[in-house]
C-alpha cells in the first residue's frame, strides 16, 4: 500500500516538472502559470489568520526601532 502512495507522488511530481519545462520557452505561459498559483484571501480569512495582538507588538517594536534609528541619524553629524 505504501508503494502505491510513493508511485502516485512520483507521477504527480513528474507531471509538474514536465508542465514547468514546457513553459520555460514561453514568457506568457510562465507568467500565467505563476499567477495561477496565487490564492486570493477573503477579508474574513485574513482576519482569521492574522494574530492582531502579535501584529501590534511587531508594529510597536518597529516604531521603537525607527525612532531610535532616526535619533541616531540626526545626531550623526555632531
Amino acid at each position: 500500500m505504501k508503494d502505491n502512495k510513493t508511485s502516485d507522488k512520483k507521477d504527480s511530481s513528474a507531471d509538474n516538472v514536465d508542465e514547468y519545462l514546457q513553459t520555460l520557452g514561453s514568457d506568457d505561459a510562465r507568467e500565467m502559470l505563476y499567477y495561477s498559483q496565487e490564492q486570493p484571501f477573503s477579508a474574513e480569512e485574513v482576519t482569521r489568520l492574522i494574530n492582531e495582538e502579535r501584529l501590534n507588538e511587531l508594529l510597536a517594536q518597529s516604531d521603537a526601532f525607527l525612532h531610535g534609528l532616526n535619533s541616531e541619524i540626526e545626531g550623526f553629524d555632531e
